[in-house]
């Protein structure tokens, strides 16, 4: 095909996890289930943490937002996922796919830096626990909670802008289960360069920058931790951030494909 062959994508078709018709009913309840428990975790956390007074705390605040985040990246791809499954043609529109894309970069890049402000407060709770309701007030909370969502989604504009700012050949099938950057760029007749840099800089500066983050805080929770003198009081230091550890464990434990998928 020639370079030059340029046209307006209208609408774009998925290949979709498998051709054979045998697995589509399989997968399809597979990727229910994996969703509808995605689903209750998420609504039960955001429940908990909203309507118990215990839970009015700023460890919590950032519980229910990771939550919500988690809720909403799943939502932007598992039901266009669930209806490509049960139907022959596997088809989305380009603004959908557009949408899609921007949806889940948004919250992949909220995730990040919501586990980061996390780390932050497990600090504060042990550095200082006795200011600890001073530095982290509803009013710092607040911040760091728009802070993130801002970044977050001028992040996913200039980089999903970059993306369908290409010219596109006359093939529309995207080689993959739902809308994302490698694939969408690989159907490009125009130089990609330019969004394949803008995409790399960002996955990776965001990457790099909430792991540096993670591990200073967690750095000094240890310091803070081993320079308490009781074995019940490192012990108590420990507890608290055991959540998180395991939250920020599976996230960055995962996160390895995830990028090369969409990044």
């Amino acid at each position: 095909m020639a370079r030059g062959n340029f046209m307006w994508v209208s609408e774009l078709i998925l290949t979709g996890f498998s051709e054979h018709p045998d697995l589509q009913l399989p997968l399809f309840f597979v990727v229910l289930v994996m969703y509808g428990l995605t689903m209750a975790g998420n609504l039960i956390i955001i429940t908990l943490t909203s309507v118990d007074p215990r839970l009015q705390t700023p460890m919590y605040f950032f519980l229910r937002h990771l939550a919500i985040i988690n809720l909403g990246n799943s939502t932007v791809i598992a039901p266009k996922m669930l209806t490509n499954v049960l139907v022959k043609r596997h088809t989305t529109s380009y603004y959908e796919c557009a949408t899609q894309v921007g949806g889940f970069l948004v919250f992949i890049v909220a995730e990040v830096f919501m586990l980061a402000v996390m780390a932050y407060d497990r600090h504060v709770a042990i550095g200082n626990p006795l200011l600890y309701m001073v530095v982290v007030s509803q009013r710092i909370c607040l911040l760091l909670d728009s802070l993130t969502y801002f970044y977050s989604f001028s992040t996913s504009v200039v980089t999903s802008s970059s993306v369908f700012s290409v010219a596109h050949c006359s093939s529309n099938v995207i080689n993959h289960f739902c809308c994302d950057t490698g694939p969408l760029l690989a159907l490009s007749c125009s130089d990609t360069s330019f969004p394949e840099r803008v995409v790399f800089i960002s996955a990776a500066t965001n990457l790099v920058s909430s792991i540096i983050i993670v591990v200073v805080f967690y750095f000094n929770i240890v310091l803070s931790i081993l320079r308490i003198c009781s074995t019940e009081g490192r012990k108590k230091g420990f507890s608290t951030c055991v959540s998180h550890m395991m939250a920020v464990s599976v996230f960055y434990g995962t996160l390895k494909g995830s990028f090369k998928i969409h990044f």
